[in-house]
Order: C-alpha cells, then sequence, then structure tokens
C-alpha cells in the first residue's frame, strides 16, 4: 500500500530564519518557497535523492497554522510529521477499512510557489490514533505538479536520507502496522541492548525508518526521534559545516561496517542529527 516515505515536516517560528539554517546545513537551497492559502502555513521544501524535507510554520488561522502552534507550545520546534506516500489514496482508504481501521474523508491540498507562482496539488488521508499512536502521520497522493529536482549535489551537500530514528514502546503493534497495514518491508529485527535495546527496520524507496523499542507500561505511543543523512564525502561536509558555524563531532568508524558518521551537534533546531558516508566494501 505505501510506496515511499514521501516526506518529513519540520515545525518552526520563523520560515525565513530556518530557511538560512537549513540551507547552511544541507549545502544546497530549496526548491520551493510557498503557501498553503487555506491551511493557514508557510512552506520551504529542500528536495532529496529519495524524499523530501518541508519546513512549516504558521501564517494567519487554518488547521495546519493550528498544528504547528499545538506542536511547538507543547514540544518546542523541530521534527513534528512522517508524511507516507501512495499510487492510489482511494485504494488506501480501502485496505485501512478492509484491515478494521476506522477511516477520515479524503481531503485536498493545493501550494503554491512564491517565487515562480507553480502550483502542486495533492489528496490527503488523515489516519485515526489507532495508526498514528501519537505520531502525526498522514498518507498522501499527489495528483498535479511536481518539486524541481536537483541534478547534480556538490561533494560536502546533505545528498540523500538515509534513515529516520521512531521510538516506540511497542514494537509488536508497530510492526502489525507498518509491514501488516501498510505493506512496508521488515528488513531486520534485532536486539542489541548496548544500542537501546530492541531495533526494526523497514526499508522503503531507498530510506530505512528504525525504529528503537523500550516496552513500559505507559499508554502506547510512537514519537520522531531523530534523522540520518547520508553525503557522498563525509570529509568535505565537515570541513563545509565547521566552517560555517555548526558544532560538529569528529569523524569515526559508524555501527554499520564500512561508514563513517558524525553527528551535528548545533543549529538543528533540536533534532538529533547524524551524518553518514558509506564507503566502498
Amino acid at each position: 500500500m505505501i510506496t515511499k516515505l514521501d516526506h518529513l515536516i519540520i515545525s518552526v517560528n520563523d520560515i525565513t530564519e530556518a530557511e538560512k539554517k537549513f540551507t547552511s546545513l544541507f549545502g544546497i537551497d530549496p526548491v520551493w518557497r510557498g503557501e498553503h492559502s487555506g491551511l493557514g502555513t508557510v512552506n520551504c521544501i529542500f528536495n532529496f535523492k529519495n524524499t523530501y524535507l518541508e519546513l512549516l510554520a504558521a501564517k494567519g488561522e487554518g488547521l495546519g497554522a493550528d498544528l504547528v502552534k499545538k506542536t511547538i507550545s507543547e514540544k518546542g520546534e523541530g521534527l513534528t510529521g512522517l508524511v507516507l506516500g501512495v499510487d492510489d489514496i482511494h485504494d488506501a482508504k480501502n485496505r485501512i477499512i478492509d484491515k478494521g481501521f476506522e477511516s477520515r474523508n479524503i481531503s485536498e491540498g493545493e501550494g503554491k510557489d512564491f517565487d515562480n507562482g507553480e502550483s502542486r496539488k495533492w489528496n490527503n488521508l488523515f489516519l485515526p490514533r489507532e495508526l498514528t499512536r501519537g505520531m502525526f502521520s498522514f498518507l498522501i497522493q499527489h495528483t498535479k505538479g511536481k518539486l524541481p529536482e536537483i541534478d547534480n549535489f556538490p561533494d560536502s551537500s546533505i545528498n540523500k536520507l538515509d534513515h529516520v530514528v521512531v521510538n516506540t514502546n511497542d514494537p509488536e503493534g508497530f510492526i502489525e502496522i507498518y509491514r501488516d497495514v501498510y505493506g512496508l518491508r521488515l528488513a531486520l529485527d534485532q536486539t542489541v541492548e548496548k544500542w537501546g535495546g530492541r531495533m526494526l527496520f523497514f526499508r522503503v524507496n531507498k530510506t530505512t525508518i528504525e525504529v528503537i523499542a523500550r516496552k513500559n507500561d505507559d499508554e502506547i505511543e510512537d514519537t520522531l526521534w531523530g534523522l540520518a543523512w547520508e553525503v557522498e564525502s563525509l570529509e568535505k561536509t565537515h570541513e563545509r559545516l565547521a566552517g560555517n558555524g555548526f558544532e560538529i563531532s569528529d569523524i569515526k568508524e559508524g555501527r554499520k561496517p564500512n561508514t563513517l558518521v558524525s553527528t551535528v551537534k548545533s543549529d538543528t533546531f533540536g533534532i538529533p542529527t547524524l551524518l553518514i558516508q558509506h564507503l566502498p566494501s
């Protein structure tokens, strides 16, 4: 049912300031600056090889503005939403109902770019809590227009989402939803106590949803935690970021064989951010 991790949403107070920070972090310019007039939000989008990242800020009144304000009020600026892409949203809705879950109505969305006046349209299906389990997530099918793509990423830039990290206190329930309802491939299920306990890895469109499971007696909840970004040359990226004033850890070997990693420790809007370079095996 799910064909891709469509995009990630980050809530911010000041879209202009956030754009500057993330442009400096990623080493690429955004491909879209626009608004959702019906939702009361403005956005700025960075496009990567396998997904895109949306900065979202409130401007006026609407459901989108309410979401941004509530998120920032309760948790501060940062990682807010995980949006899953489908090819046929009506079929996805029927499958959710067939699996025994309630489904809301499909809604239409539209965005316009400030710079060139281009528009994009899409259909959304917002999910019940039984599926989101406290994490803001919805399904999307793009119906008109597309984001500009970047043909060549500089060696010192971030070019791809390696993985997004989600915390859960109910791994079995997470598997039932993401594998059995959404149809994502569970590539690995392992327990490594020194890495935080049980870890689940779901693969989709050349990225990974990495789930760290720590069981407790609290209400079942899934939460977005951090991001890992792939780079072509970690040495060049590290040098660029240090020169731009970011606090960044020394380069070291990663947990995964044939990888180098470094952690960005400042100016990430509270999002744990790892950089990773995959070396030839």
